[in-house]
C-alpha cells in the first residue's frame, strides 16, 4: 500500500511538469447534463452532434449531445452491462458500444453491440456479440471502427498494448474470435480512426499517439489537453481531433490542429477521403438486431509523460474504478 501511496504521489508532483492545454486548443461546450458523469468514450455524429456514455456503474446507455453540450437524446440498450468503456462509429444514426473494461482481466468474454442514437429518447433490444481474444483475457477501453466498417479493440495493457480486429461477418451466437493486428501504446483509454482510414489515434492519460494504417507504423504523438481524467477522444469528419474527461460537466476540448498537424508532417490533412474504396456492407453482420421497440510513455517521446505514465497508473487504478 506504501508503494501505491508514493507512486501516487510521484505522479502528482509530476503532473505539474505535463504541459497545460496549448493556446490553440478550443473548448467546443461542456457537458450541461449531470448525469454525464464518467464519459469513457467520445463519438462525433456529424451535423454538431456527438455521442458519448458513462463507464462502470451506469445502465446500459448513450447520450446524445448537441454542439452546445446539452442532452439531446438517449438511447437505453441495455439494463446492466457490467463495464462500458467505448463507443466507435457504425454508420448513420448508430454506434457499436463495447462492454470491454476487464480491470482485473478474467472474463471469459467481452462483448459489443450496435445501437441507433440521436434526438430523441429510445429503447432498442440490439444483438450482443460476444468476442474473445485469442491469448486470453485483457482489459480494454478503446473501440475504433474504420471507415469501411470493421471494429477493432485496443487493450489497456501495463506493458503496452494490443490491437485486435473484430471478425466481419459476425456470429450473434458466439463466441467470435479477435484477430492480434499490432502493438499500440500502453495505457490505452480510448481510439478513433480518421476519415481518411489511412491514419488513427490512440490516446493514453496525457499524450495521444498517430499510427499509419494498415502498417501501423508509428507516425508521432502529441500531448493531450490537462483535464481532470481524460481519457476520451474521437475524429470529427473534418479531422479535428476532439477529446473529454470524467467528470460532472467535463469539456469536450478540440485538440489545437497545429499539433495534429505536426505530428502528421507534410501529409495531407487526413480528411476524408471521397474517392476511397469502402466497403461498410461487407463489414456488417448478418443481422443487426437492433430492434427498436419502442454510431517506456503514452508513445510519444521521453520524458515527463513517460515518468507520469510509469507512477501515476497504480495512483489511477487504485484512486478509482477505470
Amino acid at each position: 500500500m506504501k508503494a501505491v501511496v508514493a507512486a501516487g504521489a510521484l505522479g502528482l508532483v509530476l503532473i505539474s511538469a505535463v504541459p497545460a492545454s496549448a493556446a490553440g486548443d478550443d473548448v467546443l461546450f461542456a457537458f450541461s447534463d449531470p448525469t454525464i458523469s464518467e464519459a469513457s468514450a467520445l463519438t462525433p455524429l456529424g451535423k454538431g452532434l456527438y455521442a458519448t456514455t458513462n463507464d462502470s456503474g451506469d445502465s446500459g446507455r448513450v447520450f446524445t449531445v448537441d454542439s452546445r453540450g446539452d442532452t439531446v437524446g438517449v438511447t437505453h440498450w441495455a439494463a446492466d452491462p457490467v463495464d462500458v468503456e467505448g463507443l466507435a462509429p457504425a454508420g448513420r444514426n448508430h454506434v457499436w458500444v463495447g462492454d470491454i473494461g476487464d480491470n482485473n482481466s478474467v472474463w471469459d468474454s467481452i462483448r459489443i453491440a450496435k445501437v441507433r442514437v440521436g434526438r430523441g429518447e429510445r429503447t432498442v433490444s440490439p444483438t450482443v456479440y460476444e468476442l474473445v481474444y485469442p491469448d486470453g483475457p485483457h482489459n480494454a477501453e478503446s473501440l475504433l471502427a474504420h471507415p469501411d466498417g470493421r471494429v477493432f479493440v485496443a487493450t489497456k495493457d501495463w506493458g503496452g498494448g494490443r490491437l485486435y480486429a473484430v471478425p466481419k461477418h459476425l456470429d450473434p451466437d458466439g463466441p467470435n474470435r479477435l484477430k492480434e493486428v499490432a502493438p499500440v501504446i500502453p495505457m490505452a483509454t480510448d481510439g478513433a480512426f480518421f476519415p481518411d482510414g489511412k491514419h488513427l489515434v490512440v490516446r493514453g492519460y496525457y499524450s495521444a499517439t498517430i499510427y499509419s494504417w494498415p502498417s501501423m507504423d508509428r507516425v508521432g504523438s502529441f500531448r493531450t489537453p490537462d483535464q481532470e481524467q481524460g481519457e476520451a477522444i474521437g475524429v470529427t469528419s473534418k479531422g479535428e481531433v476532439v477529446v473529454t474527461s470524467e467528470g460532472i460537466r467535463a469539456e469536450v476540448i478540440r485538440v489545437d490542429p497545429e499539433l495534429v498537424g505536426e505530428v502528421l508532417g507534410d501529409e495531407p490533412p487526413p480528411t476524408a477521403d471521397p474517392t476511397a474504396d469502402t466497403a461498410p456492407d461487407e463489414a456488417e453482420p448478418a443481422n443487426e438486431g437492433d430492434g427498436e421497440g419502442k454510431d517506456g510513455d503514452d508513445g510519444g517521446s521521453a520524458g515527463p509523460i513517460a515518468l507520469v505514465a510509469l507512477a501515476v497508473a497504480a495512483y489511477f487504478i487504485f484512486r478509482k474504478r477505470t
